[in-house]
């Protein structure tokens, strides 16, 4: 016994300074590791098919609520968009009132008049908002329309564009006074009457002129966007594109123009 430690000493005392037995210990190292491998195979898995296989069942679950999940959150980001903007619009809205001096208040769209010759609107403030026949229509960018007919609870709108509506404008770098009559698009107004000679360009802004006692003076109209003369005519063919978004606007505003009720006022109380 004393002699295999005796043995035991000297080997470990010779493979520490000679490194004779570095080999021997490699290969035994390889011949061991296959059997580590053989003895750890019926562990490896079982343990990864525990860890990775989830039953079919839970799977769809999991998939069924991630989908309605995602149906959710379409749909509210559907109407997150929608109220960016609604906002946005009424910021708008709000910008164009405070600019102006005359009184104010937003109206709805509730419906559009689908008749292919005529260019009106139904907006959900009436007689109970003291609306009146006759009271001007805007959007953020410009001029609608005006007030036809007014119920208790809702309004009919004509707009600019309706081919039998004309509004006396004025171009605003030099007050040369015209009308700006509906076309039935939503794209175009016909400037009619305007000298071959007139001075007039292509995007000019025209504005209400507060001839007719319609609409007050200077809001926003439409701009020129074609002038076609021909010598042989005495007027030249001018076209202008509406300044107020005629087919995409949701909300209005109602101008209330004092001289206007006075005037509708001094109507309804003459004599028949």
């Amino acid at each position: 016994m004393v002699f295999f430690v005796i043995l035991s000493i000297v080997l470990m005392t010779v493979d520490h300074r000679e490194n004779h037995l570095e080999k021997v210990r490699a290969a035994l190292s390889l011949v061991v590791y296959p059997l580590q491998l053989i003895v750890d195979i019926p562990r490896t898995p079982i343990q990864w098919a525990s860890d990775s296989l989830i039953p079919r069942s839970e799977l769809e679950n999991e998939l069924e609520r991630l989908r309605t999940q995602e149906l959710l959150l379409k749909a509210q980001l559907q109407k997150l968009i929608s109220l960016e903007s609604e906002n946005r619009r009424l910021r708008q809205l709000s910008q164009a009132a405070r600019r102006l001096s005359d009184e104010m208040m937003i109206a709805e769209l509730m419906s559009v008049d689908l008749d292919p010759f005529s260019r009106q609107i139904v907006i959900n403030k009436g007689i109970s908002d003291e609306v009146y026949v006759g009271q001007p229509v805007l959007d953020a960018d410009g001029v609608m329309g005006q007030v036809v007919h007014v119920s208790p609870f809702n309004s009919q709108v004509m707009l600019i564009t309706d081919p039998s509506h004309a509004v006396p404008v004025q171009v605003n770098r030099n007050g040369l006074r015209t009308l700006a009559v509906g076309t039935g698009s939503t794209e175009e107004l016909n400037i009619p009457y305007i000298p071959n000679n007139a001075d007039i360009m292509v995007g000019d802004l025209l504005e209400t002129s507060g001839l007719g006692g319609r609409f007050p003076t200077g809001y926003p109209v439409a701009r020129i966007t074609s002038i076609e003369i021909d010598l042989n005519e005495p007027y030249a063919r001018v076209s202008a594109r509406p300044a107020a978004r005629m087919d995409r606007s949701r909300e209005v505003l109602l101008v209330e123009s004092a001289d206007l009720r006075r005037q509708q006022v001094g109507d309804e109380g003459a004599p028949e």
